[in-house]
């Protein structure tokens, strides 16, 4: 089975082509198709689908919420799934942005940014519930200050837990069950 996943951004796969094969079983492939952000992502989601010939393909759509509705934007995408031919596309939304989940694993944050005091932020307010701040990669550039968007998430994507109960992102949790629940129907 190959899982082909969507995404608006470079930042995005460099995470994920790091964290999803600890996650995976060998014989699972993963395809990454990067759009030039999410208004690309939307233009041309639907014609990949319905292109898309290769058999034995589970698909994923993932996205920031940025400053938009994420029920609504995860019904868009949906939309454009079944417009593309597809009615069992996985559609997750990284609440605000990408860098929310980053910020719900500070000891990641802390080992991959050589950021030592990241981790003992965790427990502060702040900290307990990321994909409610405003501005996410703000916070995650004062917390580790050499942290850039690409590299960056390559680096975290190698340290970061893959257990739900590490992680205090819901959206990264959501996206993490979504994805084991694809494997337990294999």
């Amino acid at each position: 089975m190959q899982l082909v996943i969507f995404l608006e951004e470079l930042s995005a796969k460099a995470l994920l082509q790091e964290l999803l094969p600890r996650l995976l079983p060998d014989h699972i492939t993963l395809c990454f198709i990067v759009f030039e952000g999410k208004q690309d992502l939307e233009k041309q989601l639907s014609k990949k689908l319905k292109a898309w010939t290769v058999p034995d393909c589970r698909f994923i759509v993932l996205r920031d919420q940025d400053a938009g509705n994420c029920l609504i934007i995860k019904e868009r995408l949906l939309d454009l799934c079944r417009e593309g031919g597809r009615n069992d596309v996985l559609v997750r939304i990284a609440c605000r942005e990408l860098e929310s989940w980053f910020l719900g694993d500070l000891a990641a944050v802390a080992t991959a940014m050589n950021a030592s005091g990241a981790a003992t932020q965790q427990n502060r307010r702040k900290y307990r519930n990321p994909d409610a701040l405003g501005n996410p990669l703000q916070e995650l550039s004062r917390l580790a200050p050499t942290y850039q968007k690409v590299a960056g998430s390559r680096a975290l994507g190698k340290v970061m837990a893959v257990d739900p109960h590490h992680n205090l992102s819901h959206s990264f949790n959501v996206f993490l069950n979504g994805i084991r629940r694809i494997l337990e129907k294999e």
